[in-house]
């Protein structure tokens, strides 16, 4: 079985016309399905992106979302909205929700949207801003008023602590999704091929052809994600891992342990790409 692979596509950059080219250059290899990362666009124009991929690309697309997927929206309204396509539009699946998808008798596909969880690197001492903090509803209600009206506060000191404490909330709740779906498909699936946004470990992390430093690795890295998988692997030494991850726009590829290995994909705003192929047997 092949599956195509594209992440971080940011179709919010894009015209529609834009938007139908690529879906033509992610049909070209006839792959059985196609298979996105997150980050394909905004949250008021998630929908409209993911039917005008569908329109273009035969078979089924299975994505998760990445922290631009929620930008102008809640997580909560994002996610509730991508099930209600989901239903209208079954080739449209989001796969937090699809559960155990059975690929072929040996492989399964599973995936969980990751969350950088403010746990590896430099999380007390970083100076790194994202727009997330400011753009998520559930993000930006814990930032106090005067850092949200003058975002260069946050660079000066201001208090995260409970910005810290909301990632690692979610980093423990996607991990939650992911062991449970991972265990269920290890049970019978010989290989596990696991869909993520956020590199879950700081080996898998990124940038330029190099490894994020200390200061980027608190929200670019799902450390919660990272336990559950080094987890299984070990538990498992027979059954094989491939994660499928992006957000950090760098690609590069990490051995974690005989039986897990992490590929991130490398993306340019304005220039998505189909990320590569892959043969599952």
């Amino acid at each position: 079985m092949r599956l195509a692979w594209a992440t971080d596509i940011h179709l919010d950059f894009l015209d529609d016309d834009g938007v139908r080219r690529f879906a033509v250059e992610l049909a070209a290899p006839k792959a059985d399905a196609l298979i996105l990362s997150g980050d394909l666009s905004h949250a008021e124009s998630l929908e409209h992106h993911l039917r005008l991929l569908a329109q273009g690309v035969p078979g089924p697309i299975y994505f998760v979302l990445g922290n631009h997927d929620y930008y102008g929206s809640s997580i909560e309204a994002v996610r509730t909205a991508v099930l209600d396509l989901g239903a209208r539009r079954p080739r449209l699946s989001w796969l937090p929700a699809a559960g155990v998808v059975r690929l072929t008798d040996r492989t399964a596909l599973i995936g969980c949207d990751g969350w950088g969880d403010a746990r590896l690197g430099n999380p007390e001492t970083t100076p790194v801003v994202l727009n997330d903090f400011f753009h998520i509803e559930e993000l930006a209600a814990t930032i106090d008023q005067a850092a949200r009206a003058n975002p260069r506060l946050l660079f000066r000191g201001t208090d995260r602590t409970r910005l810290h404490a909301a990632l690692r909330a979610r980093g423990d709740a996607e991990a939650q999704v992911l062991r449970s779906l991972l265990r269920d498909a290890l049970r019978e699936f010989e290989q596990v091929v696991v869909v993520t946004h956020v590199p879950p470990f700081a080996a898998a992390c990124w940038h330029e052809g190099r490894h994020s430093d200390g200061d980027w690795q608190p929200y670019f890295t799902c450390a919660a994600v990272g336990d559950v998988l080094r987890e299984a692997a070990a538990a498992q030494p027979a059954r094989r891992i491939t994660v499928l991850c992006g957000h950090t726009h760098g690609a590069g590829e990490a051995e974690i342990a005989a039986n897990l290995r992490v590929l991130t994909g490398g993306a340019e705003y304005r220039r998505p790409a189909l990320q590569r192929v892959l043969e599952v047997d």
